[in-house]
C-alpha cells in the first residue's frame, strides 16, 4: 500500500480551479480500485491520498492528476505493507 502526500505550490485559488477535474480524476481512480481513502490536509497545505496496487500503475495515475499536469503539487509516495488492520478492514491487510 501507498501513503501519497500532496503539497501545493500554487495559491488555493488555481487549486480551487482545477479541483472540479481533480475530483472526476479521483472517482476514476476509486472505480478502478486503485485509491481507499483520500482528503485534504489541516490546514489546507494539500492532500493524502492512500492507495493500494502496483506502483507503476500509482505513478501513471498520478501523473494524470490534473493538479500535476498543471504543476500545481508535489507529489511524496511512501509505501508500506499494512500488518495490522482495523475491524473492517480485513481487505486490506497484506500479513
Amino acid at each position: 500500500m501507498f501513503v501519497v502526500s500532496l503539497n501545493y505550490k500554487v495559491p488555493l485559488a488555481e487549486i480551487d480551479r482545477l479541483a472540479p477535474a481533480h475530483v472526476e480524476w479521483l472517482k476514476a481512480c476509486y472505480a478502478e480500485g486503485i485509491f481507499v481513502a483520500s482528503g485534504p490536509k489541516k490546514p489546507r497545505t494539500g492532500g493524502i491520498i492512500i492507495a493500494r496496487g502496483p506502483r507503476d500503475v500509482l505513478d501513471a495515475r498520478l501523473a494524470a492528476d490534473p493538479f500535476a499536469k498543471a504543476g500545481a503539487a508535489d507529489y511524496n509516495i511512501t509505501e508500506f505493507t499494512a500488518r495490522m488492520t482495523a475491524a473492517g478492514l480485513d481487505a486490506f491487510n497484506e500479513a
